[in-house]
Order: C-alpha cells, then structure tokens, then sequence
C-alpha cells in the first residue's frame, strides 16, 4: 500500500484538476490543515480548531496530531493517517510556529467514492 506526504514545510499550488486520488487528498488536507475552523463560507465544518496556544512544546505537538487526526478523520476520510511529526527550525522557535508532515494512505475503499 502506497503511503503519500504533506509536507506543510513547503509550498504548493493548487490544482484544480487533480489527476489522481492521492493528489487530491493531498490537496483537501493541505487545505484542512490551514483553515481555520469555521472560518470558510458555505463550509463552516472545514478545518482545524487553533483554539490550543501557549501550551509546552511535548504538550502541544501531542494535543496538536489529535486534533489534525480527528479533524482529516472527519473531513476527509478517504485518508487514512499513518504518521505525524513537527518541522521546527530556529526561526521556527523563535515565532512559535510548529509545521506538520503527514504521512497517509488512501483508505480501504476510498477510491470508490
């Protein structure tokens, strides 16, 4: 089984025509993992709750890969997540900001649609 990266270290373009089922799960939890909940019109259930802030770093990566499970669980269930880790360079520490890699597979019967 094929497993597939999102890597929100780098940048990406948006596609409008994915040409297969692992493009477009990359893309609808690339765009999971940046709205913010509530956040998008006509689709206030997309997205991830930011609500968690100023916790210690174990604490927070750990809160933060249930919440990004729960929230890929929920609205994007084709993928199925098999690992989480956190980008941090120095930069990063200093602005407070953690930046996930995904890994996932495509889920038993997810290509049926």
């Amino acid at each position: 089984m094929s497993e597939y990266i999102v890597d929100m270290t780098r940048p990406a373009k948006m596609n409008f025509r994915p040409a297969t089922l692992a493009e477009e799960l990359t893309q609808n939890i690339r765009t999971i993992l940046t709205t913010p909940y509530g956040s998008a019109p006509f689709a206030r259930s997309i997205g991830l709750d930011y609500e968690i802030v100023d916790e210690p770093l174990p604490i927070l990566k750990a809160r933060l890969s249930g919440v990004i499970t729960m929230a890929i669980m929920e609205q994007e269930p084709r993928a199925e997540i098999t690992e989480i880790q956190f980008h941090m360079n120095e930069q990063d520490k200093m602005n407070g900001r953690l930046l996930p890699i995904i890994k996932f597979r495509i889920a038993e019967g997810g290509d049926s649609g």
